[in-house]
């Protein structure tokens, strides 16, 4: 029998594959779905202070661009930890219902070994938990940040300047979002 083969990290391949659905790292994907979605999520409240709270749109274009950077970073950050958090729980959850969907699909084929089909059911099953936690971190913490935001503008900042309103509110809502996501979920 002919030895797996290492890598440069001293890991076989299934080894590195295995680390991997364990790790924080995003693919780029994921990573690109995240910005873009974060990006959004922050622009949202310029119209909120442009139309509501009467911020003119020029003047204000700096405080715009710098907030929106900064709450996008820590947006996705927040999706990032949160995907991280929930992906092995879901994938627990889900564990015995795609081992059953894949085994009633797989069960007509006899050319695959018993390993294969314990390799493609856990394939399925991380592919399931990926998505469930990825679209769920994104709407969780979208809802959570634009009610933060509109609390935080209407009544806890109300009797503040516009310029300073949007500053903490939004750059407040964002790092509260990110510090959330970073502690360990029930």
């Amino acid at each position: 029998m002919a030895e797996p083969q290492t890598t440069s990290s001293g890991f076989t391949k299934e080894e590195e594959l295995l680390l991997q659905d364990f790790s924080r790292n995003v693919s780029t994907k994921s990573n690109a779905l995240f910005y873009g979605n974060a990006f959004i999520i922050s622009a949202v409240p310029i119209w909120l202070f442009w139309r509501v709270h009467q911020m003119e749109l020029l003047p204000s274009l700096v405080f715009f661009a710098i907030v929106t950077g900064l709450c996008t970073y820590l947006m996705a950050m927040a999706y990032k930890n949160t995907k991280f958090s929930l992906k092995h729980k879901i994938a627990n959850k889900r564990e015995d219902a795609v081992t059953r969907e894949m085994t009633a699909l797989l069960a007509d084929d006899k050319k695959i070994s018993r390993k294969e089909k314990d390799e493609r059911i856990l394939w399925k099953k991380n592919d399931v938990a990926e998505y469930e936690a990825t679209t769920f971190s994104i709407f969780y913490n979208n809802a959570l940040f634009l009610a933060v935001v509109i609390f935080a503008s209407f009544y806890l900042l109300r009797s503040f300047q516009p310029t300073f309103n949007y500053i903490f509110s939004v750059a407040g809502a964002g790092g509260l979002m990110a510090l959330l996501s970073t502690g360990k979920s029930a």
